[in-house]
C-alpha cells in the first residue's frame, strides 16, 4: 500500500514506488532496494579524530524500520557501501544493527558488495547477509553499486548520492536527495546519512524525483522545479 508522499513510476513494465524514506519497494516481488546506508561513517570518522555527532546510524535504522513496517516487504537488497570502513565496525554501530537483526529474522537480506563494502569488508555472519559481487540479476533489473549500462536489463545503482538543487523564484535554494532514472538505468539516494549529495546533470527524457521531507517529488522540469520549491519552503 502506498502512502501519500510515495511516488509510482513504472520500469520495463514494473510497477516501482518511490519511498521518502531514500528506498524503492517493488511491490510485486515484495523486495525493497537501499544504497549506500554507510553504516558506521560517523564512527570511522571520530576514529580519526574528527569530531561529528552521534546518532546517524540510529536515525537510519529507525527509517529502515519504517520502510520494512510499511511496505510488508520480505526481501532488502542494499545496493553496496554497507558498513562504511573497518573502523566504522564500532561495538555501538554493530550492536544496533543486530538488534535490528533480531526483530527481523524473517527478512532475505542481499548486499551487492561497493566500493567501500571492498575496504569495511563483508558484514559480521551473525546480520545474516549475502554478500555477492555485482551484477545481480532479478529480471527485468540488474542490481550493482556503480553505475553503468548492462544488456542484462534496467540497472539499478548507487555510488553517487545524487541531488537535485531547486530553484525557487526569489533565488531561494534547496538542495535535496533524489532518484535518478534515466534511459538505462536508476541511481538511487545515498540512504545513509552523514553522506553529501552530488548534483545530478539529467539528459532531456531523464526523470529525477527529489525527497522532500516527507514527500517525493518529481523535479524533471523547470517550471516544476520553481513551483515545487517555493512549496517546500513553506
Amino acid at each position: 500500500m502506498t502512502a501519500p508522499g510515495d511516488c509510482t513510476v513504472t520500469v520495463r513494465g514494473e510497477a516501482l514506488t518511490l519511498l521518502p524514506e531514500r528506498a524503492i519497494h517493488w511491490p510485486k516481488e515484495s523486495t525493497v532496494f537501499i544504497a549506500d546506508p554507510h553504516w558506521g561513517k560517523a564512527a570511522a570518522f571520530r576514529a580519526g579524530g574528527i569530531p561529528v555527532p552521534r546518532g546517524t546510524t540510529a536515525t537510519g535504522i529507525a527509517r529502515l524500520t519504517a520502510v520494512v513496517s510499511r511496505t510488508g516487504a520480505r526481501r532488502i537488497v542494499f545496493l553496496g557501501d554497507y558498513l562504511h570502513a573497518r573502523t566504522g565496525r564500532d561495538p555501538e554501530t554493530l550492536r544496533a544493527l543486530f538488534e535490528w537483526r533480531a526483530l527481523h529474522r524473517e527478512l532475505e537480506l542481499i548486499l551487492v558488495r561497493g566500493n567501500h563494502d571492498r575496504h569495511a569488508g563483508d558484514p559480521p555472519a551473525e546480520l545474516g547477509l549475502t554478500s555477492v559481487d555485482p551484477p545481480l540479476a532479478i529480471e527485468p533489473f540488474v542490481l550493482v553499486h556503480h553505475p553503468t549500462r548492462s544488456g542484462l536489463g534496467y540497472v539499478m545503482a548507487g555510488h553517487l548520492h545524487p541531488g537535485a538543487l531547486l530553484m525557487g523564484p526569489g533565488r531561494q535554494r534547496e538542495r535535496l536527495p533524489c532518484f535518478w532514472f534515466g534511459a538505462h538505468g536508476v541511481v538511487l539516494p545515498a540512504f545513509g546519512e552523514f553522506t553529501g549529495l552530488a548534483l545530478v546533470e539529467p539528459e532531456a527524457g531523464d526523470g529525477v524525483y527529489a525527497v522532500a521531507g516527507d514527500e517525493v517529488i518529481e523535479v524533471t522540469r523547470e517550471r516544476e522545479i520553481e513551483r515545487r520549491a517555493s512549496s517546500v519552503e513553506r
